[in-house]
């Protein structure tokens, strides 16, 4: 009798362990994010006063490592929502994110929506010219007004870039410049800038935190990060040269069967009818609804984007085949 109501006290316990960590787990959701760290933290602020019951984990990550990552890892990946993927990448990606056939895409502009609806647009990302006037005035040199400038003996050191491998900003630099030189001439200019560059940035935010903290003095980096630092007391410039602003699109997405659990499902649906919007609003004001507008002060208005050419999976990865840097 003893030894029957010892494996049922054992099994009782197991039992409550069990049903303990599936609770947790229900509970439980992770996102991977390419977006700034500024923009994940408005992100935890907001999910954890909406959510206060569930475990939700935001792990920030660039956007080339995080798309290698699902491609690699496909739908065994450990997160269950993808945030901020550069639809480069998009066609790679579509095979292990869930359909999105319940939500509604006709608010969104056309050219944000992709054809297999597997992706929620989030965010028009243009890239621009950020300059701090102090250090260029501290190194005795004049602003630059075309990327010819760029490689002039004098900024050697002064300017900063993210890595097109691992940084959607830094390919959108790059792919923006192949369309307007034509291919050879722009990767020849590349290895021009190189020599001027203090460093190649792992992510997009990297040339403007450059910027902020003086290692720096020109940053190829994001409009909506530059404006992010001026509205927080940073002295910087916004300028664009005459190939126009570099443009990237992004958008969230599921991992296929995470759909079905309602953590995840809620958080998703949250994202849509509320964080995307105030996103916008507070960050990235470029437009993304066709009825939607947003304003944020010392946002460039009327920019003039790039062409950026063809924008497919495998044109990202013939062009970044042939960066050395």
């Amino acid at each position: 009798m003893k030894r029957v109501l010892g494996i049922l006290l054992v099994l009782t316990v197991l039992m409550a362990a069990f049903g303990c960590t599936k609770k947790e787990d229900d509970n439980k959701v992770v996102i991977y994010s390419g977006a700034e760290d500024y923009r994940n933290e408005e992100f935890r602020s907001r999910l954890k006063e909406k959510f206060p019951d569930y475990d939700i984990i935001i792990e920030e990550m660039a956007t080339g490592t995080l798309a290698n990552k699902l491609m690699t890892e496909g739908k065994n990946i450990q997160c269950d929502i993808v945030f901020d993927c550069d639809y480069g990448y998009a066609s790679k990606f579509e095979p292990y994110l869930a359909e999105l056939s319940d939500y509604d895409f006709a608010p969104f502009v056309e050219d944000m929506v992709l054809p297999s609806k597997k992706f929620i647009p989030e965010c028009k990302n243009g890239g621009c010219i950020a300059i701090n006037p102090d250090v260029l005035k501290d190194k005795g040199v004049e602003e630059p007004t075309s990327y010819s400038d760029l490689i002039k003996p004098e900024y050697k050191g002064l300017v900063s870039m993210p890595n097109p491998k691992s940084s959607g900003t830094g390919y959108m630099f790059l792919k923006s410049l192949i369309v307007a030189m034509g291919e050879d001439q722009a990767f020849a200019y590349m290895d021009e800038l190189a020599k001027n560059i203090t460093q190649f940035t792992t992510s997009g935010s990297g040339p403007v935190n450059d910027l902020v903290r003086g290692e720096a003095g020109i940053g190829l980096g994001m409009t909506a990060q530059t404006v992010t630092k001026i509205n927080e007391g940073a002295n910087l410039k916004i300028v664009y040269f005459d190939e126009g602003s570099p443009v990237s699109r992004y958008g969230m997405g599921m991992i296929d069967s995470r759909q079905d659990k309602a953590a995840v499902k809620a958080v998703f649906d949250y994202f849509y009818s509320d964080l995307i919007k105030a996103d916008k609003e507070k960050f990235y004001p470029e437009k993304i609804y066709k009825d939607l507008d947003f304003s944020i002060p010392n946002y460039p208005s009327d920019i003039k984007y790039s062409d950026m050419g063809v924008n497919t999976p495998e044109e990202k990865t013939r062009i970044l085949d042939k960066w050395i840097h």
